[in-house]
């Protein structure tokens, strides 16, 4: 399968799941541990733009290529290795859906610190600093293992073949709907629809405004290089988050009357507004503790199971404030905001509805993908 074409290769470029484009993390020296600064990777002048190309190599049933021609690698249990950073909301939004769906006996998850430098994540958290699976110190080294001259981000999430050593894809919006759709025959029993056929219309018009508007706005707001750009971010997230607030006012959920893929997408970024967006970023217009019908809705999906136990609060702070020097010089991680609020009464029962529709919650957290105890909000 390394010897597959990619769409990387046609476009020249791949894509930066969890930070702007621009970041390139190349070393001649892959194993080499010495700092590179992120200083000048973020905030670059006038208007953040994401960049939103990706490896768009598709993992289907049986293989085949996907609808636009994306090569195809065929769903196999153990073949593939999910690496996904607590930290980062795009990564995020992967290791909920495994979870939700059970595919952890399918599919691994190896889960680099919470910090990279200029080259890559790295895998400060394991045992000699290398997956265990993998066997890398830097996810860098699967991305060049599959393109050597590989001239993008090295991001998270990313899926990886574990024979190879290789780099799979990194389109993080597809890798949720794929596992969803694509991996069905290893679901659990009594796994959700997180993207059911007549939802996906509505479901795929929601999560367009509210990455464009909201999961991506936050960032627009973030590395801002001018006050009129951050200005016309800031306006532009509070219009969307106002327009939230209304619509869940009067439903429990985003789109029908359980969980979707649209408030998995949501939710990563409502779970780190206060900690980091509303301080770091500067998405202060009010707190997310302060808006009655979002912050009910976020706190029952964080007591849903397969929310909250993904969420990290301490490596969320740590990523922030060390990776986005350009923002952060000082590099200091705060030690607020108070999170015990997360596990307060929620009332959102009254609007209805139910968390897993037909299905069932999942089971306890896998042996090893605990959160470390004091990183949640207990």
């Amino acid at each position: 399968m390394s010897e597959k074409t990619s769409t990387v290769e046609a476009h020249g470029k791949g894509r930066h799941a969890g930070e702007p484009q621009g970041t390139e993390f190349h070393s001649a020296e892959p194993h080499s541990r010495e700092p590179h600064s992120t200083k000048g990777a973020y905030v670059t002048g006038g208007e953040f733009n994401r960049d939103t190309n990706y490896i768009e190599d598709r993992i289907t049933r049986d293989g085949t290529p996907g609808p636009n021609g994306e090569p195809g690698w065929p769903v196999e249990p153990g073949r593939y290795r999910l690496i996904a950073a607590r930290a980062c909301p795009w990564a995020n939004r992967t290791v909920i859906v495994r979870r939700l769906l059970g595919l952890e006996d399918v599919i691994s998850l190896g889960q680099p610190g919470p910090t990279h430098d200029a080259r890559s994540w790295t895998f400060d958290l394991d045992a000699d600093g290398k997956d265990p699976v993998l066997g890398i110190e830097r996810l860098q080294e699967a991305y060049f293992r599959r393109f050597p001259d590989y001239p993008r981000g090295i991001t998270v999430p990313a899926v990886v073949d574990v024979a190879s050593g290789a780099v799979v894809t990194n389109n993080y919006p597809q890798i949720t709907l794929d596992f969803s759709t694509e991996w069905t025959d290893f679901h659990r029993p009594g796994a959700p629809q997180l993207y059911p056929e007549h939802l996906r219309g509505e479901i795929d018009s929601v999560n367009k405004r509210v990455f464009t508007e909201v999961n991506n706005g936050v960032y627009r707001c973030g590395f801002a290089g001018s006050q009129e750009a951050y200005d016309a971010a800031y306006t532009r997230l509070w219009h969307a988050m106002d327009w939230l607030e209304e619509r869940l006012a009067g439903q429990r959920y985003l789109v029908g009357d359980s969980i979707t893929e649209a408030d998995v997408r949501l939710f990563t970024t409502l779970a780190r507004f206060d900690a980091v967006y509303n301080g770091h970023f500067k998405c202060n217009r009010n707190k997310l503790s302060e808006m009655p019908a979002l912050w009910g809705y976020a706190r029952d999906l964080f007591q849903s199971p397969g929310f909250g136990d993904t969420i990290d609060f301490v490596q969320i702070k740590q990523h922030y404030c060390i990776v986005h020097e350009d923002i952060n010089p000082t590099q200091i991680v705060p030690a607020g905001p108070e999170l015990s609020g997360w596990l307060t009464a929620h009332g959102r029962e009254s609007l209805g509805g139910s968390p897993f529709g037909q299905g069932t919650p999942p089971g306890p957290v896998k042996a090893g993908e605990e959160v470390a105890a004091g990183h949640g909000a207990a």
